[in-house]
């Protein structure tokens, strides 16, 4: 669909939105429009649009509850329908925002998952897993960025060599909406990068000219897919049984600056998020670890 292209265009160009943020995009609003042609049984679907109203949408939303989906998933379907409705509306594709009356679902509060620091120690002390000494010095470096700067997969992986100031000690990430911000880099990782870059990274490169920090066997910019399949490796080797992603790391770096007294501003400037009340969920966090702290320590608890 032309309009949907449009969009999608849109999100890309003016928007600046990541590849993979455009593709969830396309995935919703294509499951979406499907629905919509289904339902209408039109055969001019571009004309499906112009049938589209609250209440469609409310059959698809209840559409995809009875197919199982997660509230949360629900809630970002219906926020990629709204972006959409509320474009197709502005370039005047459509006569009224057909989302716009519709509510959001309510959504279950839920408590990040982290790591303990003894949890932690394991994952950066503990045996790394590689096939040879330079992957296994990438890994660590990995490990130890992903936990010391609270940083995305997405933005991991993009980082380049010349994104890490040794000598101001922080790096540079570019985050959603290419916002860039500094995080600086304490000295664990500092060192870590320090010795992948300087001893190791070359070995991986090949002779080639590369920019990435982070590099595969093959010498080519690490992908999430491979860094999320390091971490299961390492789980197997240590024998975690817990739930592990590169996203725990995150709240885990959140939930540890706040346990010792980091502000919740300061956090969300770390972790790039434009509402501090994306970052307050890390205090119910701390909430949940202190009640388990009383009812451990307190005789009559």
């Amino acid at each position: 669909m032309e309009e949907l292209k449009e969009y999608l265009d849109y999100l890309r160009v003016q928007r600046n939105l990541s590849p993979a943020t455009v593709d969830a995009y396309e995935r919703d609003l294509t499951h979406f429009l499907h629905f919509v042609w289904e339902q209408l049984d039109l055969l001019d679907r571009p004309q499906a649009l112009a049938e589209v109203d609250k209440y469609l949408v409310r059959d698809y939303l209840a559409f995809l509850n009875r197919e199982g989906y997660a509230r949360s998933s629900v809630a970002r379907r219906l926020a990629s329908i709204r972006g959409f409705s509320r474009y197709l509306y502005a370039q005047g594709h459509i006569a009224k925002d057909f989302a716009l009356p519709v509510g959001t679902p309510k959504q279950p509060k839920t408590v990040p998952e982290t790591m303990t620091m003894d949890e932690i120690r394991c994952f950066l002390e503990g045996n790394m897993p590689g096939s040879n000494e330079a992957l296994r010095a990438r890994n660590k470096a990995i490990f130890e960025l992903l936990y010391a700067t609270g940083i995305r997969l997405s933005e991991l992986v993009g980082l380049n060599v010349d994104d890490v100031d040794t000598t101001h000690h922080y790096v540079r990430v570019l985050g959603k909406g290419r916002k860039e911000r500094i995080v600086p880099l304490g000295e664990y990782a500092l060192a870590s990068v320090h010795n992948y870059c300087l001893n190791y990274r070359g070995q991986l490169l090949k002779g080639q000219d590369n920019p990435a920090l982070f590099l595969n066997a093959a010498g080519s910019r690490i992908t999430p897919r491979g860094v999320q399949y390091i971490l299961e490796e390492c789980c197997r080797l240590l024998a975690v049984h817990k739930k592990i992603t590169p996203h725990t790391f995150r709240h885990t770096f959140a939930t540890h600056l706040l346990d010792n007294g980091a502000d919740l501003r300061s956090i969300q400037e770390l972790l790039g998020h434009s509402s501090l009340s994306t970052t307050q969920v890390y205090t119910k966090v701390t909430r949940s670890h202190l009640k388990t702290v009383y009812n451990r320590a307190h005789p009559r608890a």
